[in-house]
Protein backbone atom coordinates (compact mmCIF):
# COMPACT_ATOMS: atom_id res chain seq x y z
CA UNK A 1 0.00 0.00 0.00
CA UNK A 2 1.32 3.55 -0.71
CA UNK A 3 1.91 5.83 2.13
CA UNK A 4 1.52 9.19 0.46
CA UNK A 5 -0.76 10.59 -2.17
CA UNK A 6 -1.70 13.76 -4.13
CA UNK A 7 -4.84 14.35 -5.15
CA UNK A 8 -6.69 16.48 -7.93
CA UNK A 9 -10.22 17.76 -7.22
CA UNK A 10 -9.58 16.99 -3.66
CA UNK A 11 -13.21 19.39 -2.64
CA UNK A 12 -15.40 17.15 -5.24
CA UNK A 13 -17.30 14.52 -4.38
CA UNK A 14 -14.66 11.57 -5.27
CA UNK A 15 -11.94 13.94 -3.26
CA UNK A 16 -13.77 14.24 -0.43
CA UNK A 17 -14.26 10.52 -0.09
CA UNK A 18 -10.71 9.74 -0.62
CA UNK A 19 -9.70 12.11 2.35
CA UNK A 20 -12.21 9.54 4.27
CA UNK A 21 -9.94 6.97 3.06
CA UNK A 22 -6.95 8.87 3.81
CA UNK A 23 -7.86 9.26 7.43
CA UNK A 24 -8.91 5.61 7.49
CA UNK A 25 -5.36 4.69 6.39
CA UNK A 26 -3.40 7.39 8.09
CA UNK A 27 -1.41 8.09 4.78
CA UNK A 28 0.12 11.27 4.21
CA UNK A 29 -1.02 13.52 1.90
CA UNK A 30 1.95 15.69 0.06
CA UNK A 31 -0.64 18.14 -2.56
CA UNK A 32 -4.71 18.88 -2.98
CA UNK A 33 -6.57 20.75 -5.50
CA UNK A 34 -9.67 22.50 -6.61
CA UNK A 35 -11.07 24.35 -9.02
CA UNK A 36 -12.11 27.30 -7.13
CA UNK A 37 -13.67 26.15 -3.67
CA UNK A 38 -11.40 27.98 -1.39
CA UNK A 39 -13.32 27.23 1.85
CA UNK A 40 -13.40 23.65 1.62
CA UNK A 41 -9.74 23.39 0.61
CA UNK A 42 -8.73 25.47 3.52
CA UNK A 43 -10.06 23.03 5.90
CA UNK A 44 -8.10 20.51 4.01
CA UNK A 45 -5.28 21.92 4.49
CA UNK A 46 -5.09 22.75 7.85
CA UNK A 47 -5.71 19.19 8.34
CA UNK A 48 -3.66 17.58 6.17
CA UNK A 49 -1.17 19.80 6.22
CA UNK A 50 -0.13 19.15 2.38
CA UNK A 51 3.43 20.73 0.90
CA UNK A 52 1.22 22.46 -1.75
CA UNK A 53 -2.34 23.44 -2.59
CA UNK A 54 -3.36 24.49 -5.92
CA UNK A 55 -6.02 26.27 -7.34
CA UNK A 56 -7.20 26.55 -11.19
CA UNK A 57 -8.91 29.81 -10.59
CA UNK A 58 -5.83 32.48 -10.04
CA UNK A 59 -7.88 34.74 -8.56
CA UNK A 60 -9.39 32.12 -5.83
CA UNK A 61 -5.82 31.28 -5.44
CA UNK A 62 -4.76 34.70 -4.24
CA UNK A 63 -7.68 34.50 -1.77
CA UNK A 64 -6.09 31.18 -0.69
CA UNK A 65 -2.69 32.16 -0.62
CA UNK A 66 -3.71 35.18 1.92
CA UNK A 67 -6.07 33.02 4.17
CA UNK A 68 -3.29 30.55 4.45
CA UNK A 69 -0.37 32.33 5.08
CA UNK A 70 -0.09 31.22 8.83
CA UNK A 71 0.84 27.53 7.45
CA UNK A 72 3.65 26.35 5.23
CA UNK A 73 1.58 24.80 2.55
CA UNK A 74 2.70 26.86 -0.81
CA UNK A 75 -0.11 27.58 -3.11
CA UNK A 76 -0.46 28.14 -7.11
CA UNK A 77 -2.71 28.53 -9.80
CA UNK A 78 -3.58 26.97 -13.25
CA UNK A 79 -2.66 24.27 -15.30
CA UNK A 80 1.55 25.18 -14.37
CA UNK A 81 -0.09 24.31 -10.98
CA UNK A 82 -1.42 21.01 -11.82
CA UNK A 83 1.99 19.90 -13.83
CA UNK A 84 3.51 20.48 -10.41
CA UNK A 85 1.42 17.97 -8.31
CA UNK A 86 2.13 15.93 -11.47
CA UNK A 87 5.82 16.06 -10.72
CA UNK A 88 5.88 15.68 -6.41
CA UNK A 89 7.64 13.03 -4.71
CA UNK A 90 3.89 11.48 -3.76
CA UNK A 91 3.56 7.59 -4.49
CA UNK A 92 0.00 7.78 -6.17
CA UNK A 93 -1.38 10.88 -8.43
CA UNK A 94 -5.44 10.72 -7.57
CA UNK A 95 -7.35 12.11 -10.83
CA UNK A 96 -10.71 13.18 -9.42
CA UNK A 97 -11.54 16.36 -11.51
CA UNK A 98 -14.36 16.78 -13.20
CA UNK A 99 -14.10 17.15 -17.33
CA UNK A 100 -11.69 17.78 -20.02
CA UNK A 101 -9.33 19.56 -17.46
CA UNK A 102 -8.11 16.66 -16.31
CA UNK A 103 -6.69 15.02 -19.24
CA UNK A 104 -3.50 17.16 -19.75
CA UNK A 105 -2.39 16.44 -16.05
CA UNK A 106 -2.89 12.42 -16.44
CA UNK A 107 -0.11 12.64 -19.48
CA UNK A 108 2.09 14.42 -17.67
CA UNK A 109 1.85 12.42 -14.80
CA UNK A 110 2.31 9.38 -17.04
CA UNK A 111 5.16 10.90 -18.45
CA UNK A 112 6.53 11.90 -15.00
CA UNK A 113 6.34 8.11 -14.61
CA UNK A 114 3.94 8.39 -11.40
CA UNK A 115 1.26 5.77 -10.44
CA UNK A 116 -2.91 6.93 -11.08
CA UNK A 117 -5.99 6.21 -9.96
CA UNK A 118 -8.49 8.01 -11.70
CA UNK A 119 -11.98 8.78 -11.76
CA UNK A 120 -11.65 11.05 -14.54
CA UNK A 121 -13.47 9.72 -16.88
CA UNK A 122 -13.17 12.01 -19.60
CA UNK A 123 -9.30 11.16 -19.86
CA UNK A 124 -10.03 8.26 -21.07
CA UNK A 125 -13.00 9.04 -23.35
CA UNK A 126 -11.05 11.91 -25.27
CA UNK A 127 -7.72 10.85 -25.22
CA UNK A 128 -7.60 6.65 -24.77
CA UNK A 129 -5.19 6.63 -27.43
CA UNK A 130 -2.94 8.41 -26.65
CA UNK A 131 -3.26 8.04 -22.71
CA UNK A 132 -2.56 3.69 -22.92
CA UNK A 133 0.21 4.15 -24.97
CA UNK A 134 1.98 6.62 -22.67
CA UNK A 135 1.06 4.04 -19.85
CA UNK A 136 2.76 1.04 -22.07
CA UNK A 137 6.25 3.37 -23.23
CA UNK A 138 6.26 4.10 -19.38
CA UNK A 139 5.46 1.44 -17.64
CA UNK A 140 3.19 2.80 -14.80
CA UNK A 141 -0.03 1.30 -13.22
CA UNK A 142 -3.68 3.73 -14.10
CA UNK A 143 -6.10 2.43 -11.36
CA UNK A 144 -9.62 3.14 -11.89
CA UNK A 145 -12.12 4.19 -9.59
CA UNK A 146 -15.23 4.13 -10.87
CA UNK A 147 -17.23 1.99 -9.54
CA UNK A 148 -17.88 -0.13 -12.90
CA UNK A 149 -14.32 0.03 -14.10
CA UNK A 150 -12.53 -0.56 -10.52
CA UNK A 151 -15.54 -4.03 -10.37
CA UNK A 152 -13.88 -5.37 -14.12
CA UNK A 153 -10.33 -4.84 -12.96
CA UNK A 154 -11.28 -6.50 -9.65
CA UNK A 155 -12.74 -9.47 -11.74
CA UNK A 156 -10.13 -9.71 -13.86
CA UNK A 157 -7.78 -10.36 -11.34
CA UNK A 158 -9.03 -13.88 -10.69
CA UNK A 159 -9.98 -14.44 -14.00
CA UNK A 160 -7.61 -16.88 -16.59
CA UNK A 161 -5.68 -14.76 -19.34
CA UNK A 162 -7.57 -12.08 -21.31
CA UNK A 163 -8.00 -14.67 -24.50
CA UNK A 164 -10.55 -16.66 -22.08
CA UNK A 165 -13.05 -12.99 -21.58
CA UNK A 166 -15.76 -13.07 -24.17
CA UNK A 167 -17.56 -9.51 -22.95
CA UNK A 168 -17.90 -7.11 -20.15
CA UNK A 169 -21.06 -6.63 -18.35
CA UNK A 170 -21.45 -2.76 -17.32
CA UNK A 171 -24.24 -2.29 -14.84
CA UNK A 172 -25.97 0.67 -15.02
CA UNK A 173 -28.70 2.03 -11.97
CA UNK A 174 -30.69 3.76 -14.73
CA UNK A 175 -30.57 6.69 -12.69
CA UNK A 176 -33.81 8.79 -11.68
CA UNK A 177 -35.89 8.25 -15.03
CA UNK A 178 -35.83 4.44 -15.86
CA UNK A 179 -38.63 3.23 -17.78
CA UNK A 180 -39.92 6.71 -18.36
CA UNK A 181 -40.63 7.28 -22.11
CA UNK A 182 -39.73 10.19 -24.46
CA UNK A 183 -43.00 11.98 -23.77
CA UNK A 184 -42.44 11.87 -19.99
CA UNK A 185 -38.98 13.10 -20.41
CA UNK A 186 -39.63 16.36 -21.35
CA UNK A 187 -40.68 17.84 -18.98
CA UNK A 188 -38.56 17.06 -16.14
CA UNK A 189 -36.42 19.09 -14.06
CA UNK A 190 -32.83 20.21 -13.09
CA UNK A 191 -34.10 18.96 -9.50
CA UNK A 192 -35.40 16.03 -10.02
CA UNK A 193 -32.53 14.79 -12.88
CA UNK A 194 -30.00 15.47 -9.89
CA UNK A 195 -32.30 12.78 -7.94
CA UNK A 196 -30.55 10.09 -8.06
CA UNK A 197 -31.68 7.20 -6.58
CA UNK A 198 -28.80 5.48 -5.00
CA UNK A 199 -25.37 7.40 -5.57
CA UNK A 200 -23.92 10.64 -4.48
CA UNK A 201 -22.10 11.98 -6.57
CA UNK A 202 -21.27 15.57 -7.71
CA UNK A 203 -23.75 17.33 -10.37
CA UNK A 204 -22.10 17.03 -13.70
CA UNK A 205 -21.90 13.17 -13.05
CA UNK A 206 -25.53 13.09 -11.71
CA UNK A 207 -26.92 14.76 -14.70
CA UNK A 208 -24.98 12.10 -17.03
CA UNK A 209 -26.08 9.23 -14.81
CA UNK A 210 -29.78 10.60 -15.79
CA UNK A 211 -29.26 11.02 -19.50
CA UNK A 212 -26.99 7.89 -19.66
CA UNK A 213 -24.71 9.59 -21.14
CA UNK A 214 -22.25 8.16 -17.78
CA UNK A 215 -22.88 4.95 -19.61
CA UNK A 216 -21.81 6.17 -22.85
CA UNK A 217 -18.79 7.27 -21.35
CA UNK A 218 -18.37 4.03 -19.31
CA UNK A 219 -18.44 2.06 -22.44
CA UNK A 220 -15.45 4.14 -24.18
CA UNK A 221 -13.84 4.06 -21.39
CA UNK A 222 -13.39 0.21 -20.95
CA UNK A 223 -12.78 -0.06 -24.37
CA UNK A 224 -9.42 1.61 -23.89
CA UNK A 225 -8.94 0.55 -20.20
CA UNK A 226 -9.09 -3.30 -20.45
CA UNK A 227 -8.19 -3.54 -24.77
CA UNK A 228 -11.91 -4.63 -25.80
CA UNK A 229 -14.28 -4.71 -28.89
CA UNK A 230 -16.84 -2.14 -28.03
CA UNK A 231 -19.31 -4.68 -28.92
CA UNK A 232 -18.39 -7.01 -26.40
CA UNK A 233 -19.46 -4.75 -23.93
CA UNK A 234 -22.99 -4.84 -22.80
CA UNK A 235 -24.48 -2.25 -20.24
CA UNK A 236 -27.38 -4.13 -18.13
CA UNK A 237 -30.03 -1.98 -15.90
CA UNK A 238 -29.40 -3.12 -12.41
CA UNK A 239 -31.59 -1.09 -10.09
CA UNK A 240 -30.53 -1.84 -7.01
CA UNK A 241 -26.37 -0.79 -7.77
CA UNK A 242 -25.59 -4.03 -5.94
CA UNK A 243 -23.56 -5.51 -8.83
CA UNK A 244 -20.97 -3.06 -9.84
CA UNK A 245 -20.21 -5.15 -13.17
CA UNK A 246 -19.22 -8.48 -14.21
CA UNK A 247 -17.05 -10.39 -17.13
CA UNK A 248 -18.26 -12.99 -18.75
CA UNK A 249 -15.82 -16.05 -20.00
CA UNK A 250 -16.30 -17.62 -23.35
CA UNK A 251 -17.71 -20.82 -21.50
CA UNK A 252 -20.44 -18.62 -20.15
CA UNK A 253 -19.07 -18.59 -16.90
CA UNK A 254 -19.53 -14.99 -15.05
CA UNK A 255 -17.39 -12.89 -12.33
CA UNK A 256 -19.22 -10.21 -10.48
CA UNK A 257 -17.67 -7.37 -7.94
CA UNK A 258 -20.76 -6.82 -5.29
CA UNK A 259 -20.70 -4.44 -2.31
CA UNK A 260 -22.61 -1.07 -0.99
CA UNK A 261 -22.93 1.55 -3.39
CA UNK A 262 -20.62 3.63 -2.17
CA UNK A 263 -17.43 4.77 -3.65
CA UNK A 264 -15.08 4.55 -1.08
CA UNK A 265 -14.80 0.78 -1.60
CA UNK A 266 -13.15 1.31 -5.14
CA UNK A 267 -10.97 4.49 -4.00
CA UNK A 268 -10.10 2.73 -1.07
CA UNK A 269 -8.70 -0.65 -3.31
CA UNK A 270 -6.93 1.96 -6.10
CA UNK A 271 -5.07 3.04 -3.21
CA UNK A 272 -4.28 -0.50 -1.33
CA UNK A 273 -3.65 -2.22 -4.48
CA UNK A 274 -2.90 -5.25 -4.62
CA UNK A 275 -3.90 -5.71 -1.53
CA UNK A 276 -6.99 -5.47 0.67
CA UNK A 277 -7.96 -3.57 4.28
CA UNK A 278 -10.55 -3.16 6.36
CA UNK A 279 -13.53 -0.42 5.09
CA UNK A 280 -15.22 2.70 6.11
CA UNK A 281 -18.19 0.98 4.58
CA UNK A 282 -20.96 -1.43 6.31
CA UNK A 283 -21.12 -5.10 4.33
CA UNK A 284 -24.09 -5.96 2.61
CA UNK A 285 -26.91 -7.11 4.88
CA UNK A 286 -28.14 -9.93 2.60
CA UNK A 287 -31.14 -10.32 4.82
CA UNK A 288 -32.83 -7.12 3.50
CA UNK A 289 -31.58 -7.66 -0.10
CA UNK A 290 -34.84 -9.16 -0.93
CA UNK A 291 -34.31 -8.90 -4.42
CA UNK A 292 -31.30 -7.80 -7.11
CA UNK A 293 -32.92 -6.96 -11.13
CA UNK A 294 -31.63 -6.75 -14.42
CA UNK A 295 -33.01 -4.97 -17.43
CA UNK A 296 -31.79 -3.92 -20.79
CA UNK A 297 -30.79 -0.43 -21.63
CA UNK A 298 -33.03 1.85 -23.58
CA UNK A 299 -30.63 3.21 -26.35
CA UNK A 300 -33.61 4.82 -28.05
CA UNK A 301 -34.96 7.15 -25.39
CA UNK A 302 -31.86 7.79 -24.29
CA UNK A 303 -30.00 9.37 -27.27
CA UNK A 304 -26.89 10.02 -25.17
CA UNK A 305 -25.79 6.62 -24.88
CA UNK A 306 -26.35 5.82 -28.92
CA UNK A 307 -24.27 9.09 -30.05
CA UNK A 308 -21.68 7.08 -27.47
CA UNK A 309 -21.86 3.96 -28.87
CA UNK A 310 -21.40 5.66 -32.59
CA UNK A 311 -18.22 8.04 -31.92
CA UNK A 312 -16.42 4.87 -30.42
CA UNK A 313 -17.15 2.62 -33.83
CA UNK A 314 -16.85 5.78 -35.90
CA UNK A 315 -13.46 6.18 -33.79
CA UNK A 316 -10.53 8.50 -33.79
CA UNK A 317 -11.55 12.23 -32.30
CA UNK A 318 -15.20 11.35 -32.25
CA UNK A 319 -15.38 9.90 -28.60
CA UNK A 320 -13.61 13.47 -27.69
CA UNK A 321 -16.59 15.42 -29.76
CA UNK A 322 -18.93 13.25 -27.57
CA UNK A 323 -17.67 13.82 -24.18
CA UNK A 324 -17.35 17.98 -25.26
CA UNK A 325 -20.66 18.67 -26.53
CA UNK A 326 -21.88 16.53 -23.74
CA UNK A 327 -19.94 18.78 -20.69
CA UNK A 328 -21.27 22.07 -22.90
CA UNK A 329 -25.15 20.68 -23.18
CA UNK A 330 -24.86 19.29 -19.32
CA UNK A 331 -24.22 22.85 -18.01
CA UNK A 332 -26.92 24.67 -20.36
CA UNK A 333 -29.35 21.92 -18.79
CA UNK A 334 -28.35 22.64 -15.40
CA UNK A 335 -28.74 26.51 -15.82
CA UNK A 336 -31.98 25.63 -16.87
CA UNK A 337 -31.45 27.34 -20.96
CA UNK A 338 -32.06 23.80 -22.47
CA UNK A 339 -34.73 21.06 -21.97
CA UNK A 340 -33.71 17.58 -20.43
CA UNK A 341 -33.93 15.96 -23.62
CA UNK A 342 -31.79 18.81 -25.23
CA UNK A 343 -28.73 16.98 -23.97
CA UNK A 344 -29.51 14.17 -25.60
CA UNK A 345 -29.98 15.75 -29.20
CA UNK A 346 -27.28 17.91 -29.51
CA UNK A 347 -24.59 15.23 -28.49
CA UNK A 348 -26.00 13.16 -31.34
CA UNK A 349 -26.40 16.41 -33.50
CA UNK A 350 -22.38 16.78 -32.80
CA UNK A 351 -21.21 13.41 -33.11
CA UNK A 352 -23.27 13.08 -36.65
CA UNK A 353 -22.46 15.81 -38.16
CA UNK A 354 -18.97 17.56 -37.07
CA UNK A 355 -16.09 16.09 -39.17
CA UNK A 356 -12.76 15.37 -37.50
CA UNK A 357 -9.93 12.87 -37.83
CA UNK A 358 -7.68 11.07 -35.70
CA UNK A 359 -5.73 12.10 -32.51
CA UNK A 360 -2.01 12.10 -32.97
CA UNK A 361 -1.62 14.85 -30.32
CA UNK A 362 -2.93 16.64 -27.46
CA UNK A 363 -3.36 19.26 -29.64
CA UNK A 364 -5.84 17.45 -31.84
CA UNK A 365 -7.94 15.78 -28.55
CA UNK A 366 -8.35 20.01 -27.18
CA UNK A 367 -9.18 20.94 -31.12
CA UNK A 368 -12.08 18.67 -31.46
CA UNK A 369 -13.35 18.78 -27.79
CA UNK A 370 -13.45 23.00 -28.90
CA UNK A 371 -15.13 22.16 -31.58
CA UNK A 372 -17.74 20.34 -30.27
CA UNK A 373 -18.21 22.96 -28.48
CA UNK A 374 -18.56 25.41 -29.95
CA UNK A 375 -20.78 23.53 -32.34
CA UNK A 376 -23.24 23.08 -29.20
CA UNK A 377 -22.93 26.68 -27.90
CA UNK A 378 -23.82 27.72 -32.01
CA UNK A 379 -27.01 25.33 -32.15
CA UNK A 380 -28.82 24.57 -28.82
CA UNK A 381 -30.94 27.64 -29.11
CA UNK A 382 -32.38 25.93 -32.41
CA UNK A 383 -33.97 23.42 -30.53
Amino acid sequence: MVQTLSILGSTGSIGTQTLDVVRKLNLTVKALSAHSSIGLLEEQIREFKPALAVVFDEKRAEELKINIADTDTRVLSGMDGLFEICHDDSELLVNSVVGMVGLAPTLEAINAKKNIAFANKETLVAGGELVMNAVRENGVKLLPVDSEHSAIFQCLQASPPHKALKKILLTASGGPFFGMTTDELRGVTVEQALNHPNWDMGAKITIDSATMMNKGLEIIEAAWLFDIDPDDIEVVVHRESIIHSMIEFTDHSILAQLGMPDMRIPIQYAITYPERYPSLVPEIDWKTLSQMTFFSADDKTFKCLAACKRAMKKGGLYPAVANGANEVANRLFRDRKISFLAIGELVSAAVDELNVGKASCLDDVLEADAMAREFVNENYHKL
